[in-house]
């Protein structure tokens, strides 16, 4: 019996990096995708996965030729994924009375959303004729409503999760899941720069484990841990004068320098 297949974006780092390593665990075969070809290797190697189990893929998920590309490589060498897991993502303080920033948002959004987009593409056909299968976007609980400093991070969460509620309507007859993961702090590099509180940080192979449990079950919509899914509701329902007074002093994700 063939071992199932996960795809994976964004796979050479933090919370991608941590499903790549649970998923193996668990006896599956993988399909990484990342900008740095030869990390994602010396990686896999590291971790004792030969070539039979892990296959690297290069592409920029802002690049949309290069990731559809990669989806159609991988159906013809290892066969169409069990899983796929748009993951790819980045987080970037912005101002937005700064006109450089609109440059900022504009590689947010190609990245964390155009990059989930042609993630899924050339794996929705075969899915949908195989009745079967998983497509995984991964949003945040930023997504959930605005924070400071986070307008480009938090408009392309909240996008990663309407998205992906479109397609999971869009599919629901057709055997294929569509699954939203929504962390909360997770300890990675993405993180770790942060000045702020983060309550509720939660280890990456926790997180991971917690993610992978999920997919498996084919839920909607996960929030991770699901403290942060009780925090994210609590907020959505605040009126804005409350909300607005509580996130007024919070101190900004730090812009990055250009």
């Amino acid at each position: 019996m063939v071992a199932p297949l996960l795809f994976i974006t964004g796979a050479s780092s933090g919370i991608g990096q941590a499903m790549a390593l649970e998923w193996a665990r668990r006896g599956g075969r993988l399909a990484l995708v990342a900008r740095r070809g030869d990390e994602m290797r010396a990686w896999a190697a590291a971790q004792g996965l030969p070539a039979d189990r892990a296959a690297v893929y290069v592409a920029d998920a802002r690049d949309v030729a290069a990731m559809t590309a990669a989806g159609r490589d991988c159906i013809a060498a290892q066969g169409l994924p069990d899983v796929v897991i748009a993951n790819a993502g980045i987080s970037v303080g912005v101002d937005m009375s700064v006109e450089a920033d609109l440059d900022v948002l504009r590689r947010v959004l190609e990245t964390n959303n155009i990059g989930m987009a042609a993630t899924f593409q050339p794996f929705i056909a075969p899915m949908r004729a195989r009745r079967s299968g998983r497509l995984v976007g991964i949003a945040s609980v930023a997504g959930v409503r605005g924070l400071p400093g986070h307008a480009a991070y938090s408009l392309s969460k909240a996008g990663v999760i309407s998205f992906c509620e479109s397609l999971r309507v869009e599919l629901r007859s057709s055997g294929v899941r569509v699954v939203t993961i929504a962390p909360g702090y997770v300890d990675t590099p993405l993180t770790q720069g942060n000045s702020y509180s983060m309550p509720f940080l939660m280890p990456a192979d926790k997180f991971a484990h917690q993610a992978l449990d999920a997919i498996a079950a084919g839920v909607g919509l996960r929030f991770i841990p699901w403290q942060m899914g009780v925090l994210a509701r609590v907020l959505r329902i605040l009126p804005n004068w409350v909300y607005d007074r509580v996130l007024a002093n919070r101190p900004r994700k730090a812009r990055q320098p250009q």
